[in-house]
């Protein structure tokens, strides 16, 4: 049995991965940015990824109760994009403290404790966005990759003292992240949120599939098979991929210049 800490863990694929470990046993810590957290079984507690004082205080609650951790996943996040003329730098700030920096922190915050007892599991949540990059979505394709880096270096420098890291890349799935799109691109955002809604997968199905990598101690998690082809088009055949980003591209302007963009 692990203990198992959730940044995010009130919705989407954080409610989902809490749920999948409730179910199979183990001893769960749900964080988000509320308050009061969800009836799911888990322990509850407020923390705001951007909060140095919020994470230091999950590292108190894990110490205190359960004697350390085993697993932290850091998934908490929120969507953005949008063309690099037309979105504000207010938004860019507002992703890099989020996605990036939310998860530098909780990597700061517990690896202390994981070097003191000689073994844990880090688990990042990026994008397929780390691995490939559509036009329109500079901000988040960049932060995710920069997830992607974080995790790999972590990876080799955490390695001899025993600590697993890995980082997922999903693709687009059913979740209400699309309700945390802001910014002066709504256009893209539009776009964005359609994408997210009519997928056919939902949270559970890559929560499925990320913990079946998690027990594995895979390093890159790409639990769905869009997010595996669009990265080995871009390994295996890279003109092909040039072309599909720039037939997006190209889309994208013709919808600008009509006067819909």
């Amino acid at each position: 049995m692990s203990r198992v800490l959730v940044t995010g863990g009130a919705s989407g694929l954080g409610a989902a991965l809490v749920a999948q470990f409730v179910a199979e046993g183990h001893q769960v810590l749900s964080t988000d940015v509320s308050v009061d957290g969800p009836d799911d079984g888990a322990s509850y507690l407020k923390l705001d990824v951007r909060s140095p004082e919020d994470w230091a205080k999950a590292v108190e609650w894990c110490e205190q109760n359960w004697g350390g951790l085993d697993i932290l996943i850091n998934n908490a996040g929120v969507a953005t994009g949008g063309r690099i003329d037309v979105e504000s730098l207010e938004e860019w700030d507002r992703v890099v403290d989020i996605n990036l920096m939310g998860v530098v922190r909780g990597c700061r915050a517990f690896t202390p404790v994981f070097k003191r007892q000689r073994s844990g599991h880090l688990v990042n949540t990026a994008s397929a966005a780390g691995l490939v990059h559509p036009p329109m979505m500079s901000s988040y394709n960049t932060v995710k990759a920069g997830v992607v880096a974080l995790s790999e270096t972590l990876s080799h420098e955490l390695h001899p003292y025993d600590v697993t890291v890995s980082v997922l890349c999903p693709s687009f799935f059913r979740t209400n992240l699309g309700d945390s799109i802001q910014g002066d691109d709504t256009q893209m955002g539009a776009t964005a949120r359609q994408l997210i809604e009519k997928s056919p997968r939902s949270a559970e199905d890559v929560a499925a599939g990320v913990i079946a990598g998690i027990k594995k101690k895979q390093f890159l998690i790409i639990p769905d098979r869009p997010a595996l082809m669009a990265w080995r088009t871009k390994r295996f055949a890279r003109p092909l991929y040039d072309r599909q980003m720039r037939k997006i591209a190209a889309r994208a302007r013709e919808r600008a210049e009509s006067g819909n963009g």
